[in-house]
């Protein structure tokens, strides 16, 4: 059978059959012209294509459904993820594989993770050509001879403009992002966020690779002359790409990565970084990824000049850019490294109490990790205010969890004991007060922070030790002022500071209650009234 023939029955046995033109594995080129040419997106001045994704400008977890029936039912952590029956989903995938009979699709095939040993096969099929170039190059992109015998485990069906009917689908919008484990099929319709198709894919690894023996994470990776891994925790916007984006250490990869018995490797072939007021001063790298070939997505442009305004947030505040991590200087392009050396577990807290570092014991490693302690930035997910919302996402990766917590964090911390990795807490949120009368730590004492801890020179420093949530503190740190590693001492009414470090333990200490199954020591690790 010719190879064509045995893709066009793989597509028939998905129910994807009477198609218009079926564009196989197109160049990045030949997917630019075919988004210009169907008026999907436009060309910018840097070279890169911008699209709008409507009033979906993020997210939508609302929406997400993962099918429960076969051995993953057992297995799902249901308190995390809803569910939807085989015959809601099997209907819904047929009546969006109707709706594509006579239109043209786009057809990628790409691999999730860059180890040879743990990577598994992926089909993303599209509906815009735009959606196609996302995935392409946030993928591990295979060559030409796996291509032509790529045989896909897992397959993504992405149709924007077909929209679910909650009355008859079971969903709760006409947005719908819904996982099948057992059928290895994904489907995303009624949202054009490009997101949906990574953080699926993210969704599905997160399931199956802990029964491989690999621990995935929500994390950013770099590393040093001398191999040694840092690791960057955090959702989005607490800084996983602009600080492992150092030009200093090459980098891995910016947001998923696996932790193997071999090291560490990206799930990734792209990065995928926030470009809300991006400015070349302060971070070079990405300002510099952003060209041909790259896709943003809700980036406001100059009418004439095509000239990107990343401080332009009319859309949203969730602009973003999607570009291959060879657009990075020096990055480590196979996208594995070794054994981390140091991880960093970032938090933007909006409520101005954190210190801007703190060195972690493995039991308070272990209590931040699961408590996943945040603020959700304005337009990460659909429907967020204007403002941060202080939020607790477990393992800093809750929306993409399918196994209960403590699968994740007990892979860590054998992990940590294992290698004799130093962890670290760094907000990279407010000082001098909460959100609306604080200000935004300044990034590049974020990034002296992180490489004195990486350097080893924190490890000798004196510290002080916070009265309430018990972290380790140093009173010194190269190019920092001191005032800044005291976040009381920043606030103008520090009994002001109390009542809100007050209130914050408690939401720590409330939220605990949702791990009882954890280790007690890690319980113990938390913060004290």
């Amino acid at each position: 059978m010719s190879t064509m023939m045995t893709r066009a029955h793989d597509l028939a046995s998905e129910g994807l059959i009477n198609l218009g033109n079926v564009h196989w594995n197109l160049s990045v080129p030949q997917l630019i012209e075919q988004a210009i040419i169907r008026h999907e997106a436009v060309l910018a001045a840097n070279g890169a294509i911008t699209a709008e994704t409507g009033k979906r400008t993020g997210r939508s977890p609302k929406d997400k459904f993962i099918v429960r029936h076969g051995e993953s039912a057992n297995s799902i952590w249901w308190g995390n993820n809803q569910p939807i029956s085989p015959e809601h989903f099997e209907r819904l995938w047929n009546r969006a594989t109707a709706y594509l009979q006579g239109r043209d699709i786009f057809v990628l095939d790409a691999w999730a993770g860059a180890h040879p040993d743990y990577r598994i096969p992926i089909r993303v099929v599209a509906e815009l050509a735009w959606h196609a170039l996302f995935a392409q190059q946030l993928f591990c992109r295979m060559s030409r001879e796996e291509i032509a015998h790529a045989k896909p485990q897992w397959l993504v069906l992405a149709v924007p403009y077909f929209y679910a009917d909650p009355e008859r689908d079971g969903t709760r919008s006409e947005v719908a992002v819904i996982l099948d484990f057992e059928m290895q099929r994904v489907l995303i319709a009624g949202t054009r966020y490009a997101g949906e198709i990574k953080k699926s894919i993210f969704t599905m690894l997160n399931y199956v690779l802990p029964a491989r023996g690999v621990f995935p994470m929500h994390c950013s990776a770099n590393t040093g002359a001398d191999g040694r891994v840092a690791l960057f925790f955090g959702l989005s916007g607490t800084g996983k790409t602009s600080l492992s984006a150092d030009p200093e250490r090459p980098l891995i990869g910016d947001d998923e990565h696996g932790w193997s018995d071999q090291g560490i490797f990206n799930f990734e072939g792209g990065c995928y970084a926030k470009c809300i007021r991006l400015s070349e001063e302060r971070e070079p790298q990405i300002w510099h990824a952003i060209r041909f070939g790259a896709v943003c997505e809700n980036v406001v442009l100059d009418p004439r000049t095509r000239i990107p305004d990343y401080d332009d947030d009319t859309l949203t505040e969730n602009t973003r850019a999607a570009y291959p991590v060879e657009n990075i200087p020096h990055a480590v392009l196979s996208g594995i490294g070794g054994q981390p050396a140091a991880i960093f577990l970032l938090t933007a807290d909006a409520f101005g109490v954190m210190p801007p570092i703190a060195l972690l014991t493995t039991e308070q490693a272990m209590y931040y990790f699961l408590s996943g302690y945040t603020a959700k930035l304005a337009g990460t997910e659909a429907g967020l205010s204007a403002e941060p919302e202080a939020t607790f996402s477990t393992c800093f990766a809750a929306p993409f969890l399918p196994l209960p917590p403590t699968t994740y964090s007990r892979m860590m911390r054998e992990r940590i004991e294992r290698h004799q990795v130093r962890c670290f807490l760094v907000n990279t949120g407010w000082i001098g007060g909460p959100f609306g009368v604080g200000k935004r730590i300044n990034i590049e004492y974020t990034r002296a922070m992180v490489r004195a801890a990486i350097n080893g020179d924190l490890d000798q420093v004196e510290r002080w030790t916070d009265p309430i949530f018990g972290l380790h503190v140093p009173v010194l740190c190269p190019g920092v002022p001191a005032e800044v590693l005291r976040p009381r001492d920043t606030w103008a009414n520090p009994d002001d500071y109390d009542r809100q470090a007050r209130e914050l333990a408690r939401r720590f200490i409330k939220n605990a209650e949702r791990f009882p199954d954890a280790d007690p020591g890690v319980h113990a690790a938390g913060p004290h009234l």
